[in-house]
């Protein structure tokens, strides 16, 4: 570092503080005293000049991270997700969320099944051929636990909610009569991911209210917690069960599954997630495909994010068309579980948002029937009786039709189910059978003994 003083002499600095220079420019005593006299001038000289420049580093400093700050700032983001559409869905057994929709300019309402685990949209074979659709052959299939088949499609046609139509929709056909039966509403069609992945969807399981999102930045409420599943064509979560031991795999995110969680039989047996001796009581669910015979049980402990579930009713099915592919997937998390969460399905930005709500806290379904009742022909009745159950002992037959549950007499599949779901212990049914009225007592039993 080179610096000038007063007298234009030019000085290496370096060569200012060593001692040797003093004894060769002042040899006198007098001549001493005013070299150092001199030189401590020059020394506060060359610290002025060296705290101001070092004031002005750090000014300049200063100003940089200004200016980087600045530039920080300036960043590309998406613009705000718009709301487009808002309105009200209901719930029936499972928390399935079924929503009304007009397809095309039919003037009116179909009912969909709002599913998360579908990997498309799709109409009832009926509804197709009530609507006069023309359908296309194709060789796509789809697949279910109760089979794989392929599948047609009606091409190019528009969905319409409230304030908003999704065009362009490619539909498959498949037959939902099962599913008809088993809900005891007319199930039109199902809506997955063909329409999701277009929008961000707010789920307010409190109030039953659906939200429809433009794609772009979106505010999250405060709270809750932002999961980052694996998309393919399904969100596709990491959860923690614990049993014997805790196991965490991959499951399926499927508002449509109308249970807490399924487990595939493989993934069951190669973890040994359950302690031996475990109880399993014999059932079955209804899905794509027709019927599964499955077992339930309890899981001590399941696990999403940072909250858990004590007591988690889980089924366990024998994945013969490999719906979950084991290993890839563990099984799926059905809307039991979802439902305790108001919900934001973000597919453009790949993350779902999960926020506790009101029903967090309410006791899972732990009732054992054995019975497989559907609406058939505008009557409720008996179709499938599990060896052994509860239902079976209280000797219940095939056709059976009931006709009330304790004073119930609604005629309401939904309303029975829901009897059975909350009515641990015996419960009066009074069914017809070959037109005489006959009192069964059907001791229900809990899954957690």
């Amino acid at each position: 570092m080179i610096l000038e003083d007063n007298k234009g002499s030019a000085i290496r600095l370096s060569c200012c503080i060593e001692k040797p220079v003093l004894t060769v420019l002042f040899p006198s005593r007098l001549s001493a005293f005013k070299g150092t006299c001199y030189l401590l001038k020059l020394y506060k000289r060359v610290f002025d000049v060296f705290s101001n420049c070092m004031k002005r580093f750090c000014l300049v400093i200063a100003l940089l991270g200004i200016c980087f700050t600045g530039i920080a700032q300036e960043e590309f983001v998406p613009p705000q997700a718009k709301l487009l559409s808002r309105f009200p869905f209901t719930q029936i057994s499972g928390g399935i969320i079924i929503i009304k929709a007009q397809f095309d300019n039919f003037p009116d309402s179909l009912n969909f099944v709002f599913d998360t685990g579908s990997g498309g949209i799709s109409l009832d074979s009926t509804t197709t051929r009530f609507l006069n659709l023309s359908l296309v052959k194709s060789d796509k299939t789809i697949r279910g636990i109760g089979g794989i088949k392929n599948v047609e499609f009606a091409n190019d046609h528009i969905l319409k909610l409230p304030g908003l139509q999704a065009i362009h929709l490619d539909f498959h056909i498949n037959d939902y009569e099962l599913l008809t039966s088993v809900y005891g509403i007319k199930i039109d069609g199902i809506i997955g991911y063909s329409f999701l992945r277009r929008y961000i969807v707010r789920l307010d399981y409190d109030s039953q209210v659906l939200e429809v999102f433009s794609p772009g930045t979106y505010k999250y409420p405060r709270g809750g917690y932002l999961l980052k599943p694996n998309f393919s064509t399904l969100p596709l979560q990491s959860a923690t069960i614990n049993d014997e031991r805790p196991i965490n795999s991959r499951f399926i995110f499927d508002t449509g599954a109308g249970l807490s969680f399924l487990l595939s039989k493989d993934f069951v047996e190669d973890s040994a997630v359950f302690k031996k001796g475990k109880k399993f009581y014999p059932t079955q669910a209804e899905g794509l495909g027709g019927k599964r015979q499955m077992n339930i049980t309890v899981g001590k402990e399941v696990k999403i994010g940072p909250y858990k579930f004590r007591k988690v009713p889980i089924h366990i099915f024998e994945d013969d068309y490999n719906v979950t592919s084991y290993p890839l997937l563990g099984g799926l998390i059905g809307n039991d579980i979802l439902r305790r969460f108001n919900v934001v399905i973000n597919y453009p930005e790949q993350s779902i948002h999960i926020k506790p709500n009101s029903h967090f806290n309410e006791a899972f379904d732990y009732s054992y029937t054995g019975l497989g009742i559907y609406l058939v022909d505008g009557e409720i009745r008996v179709i499938d009786i599990m060896p052994n159950s509860p239902g079976d002992k209280a000797g219940f037959l095939r056709d059976d039709i009931i006709f009330s549950v304790e004073t119930n007499t609604s005629k309401n599949i939904q309303a029975y189910k829901n009897l059975f779901q909350n009515s641990l212990g015996k419960v009066k049914v009074v069914v017809f059978r070959n037109q005489q009225p006959m009192i069964l007592t059907l001791d229900v039993k809990d899954i957690r003994r």
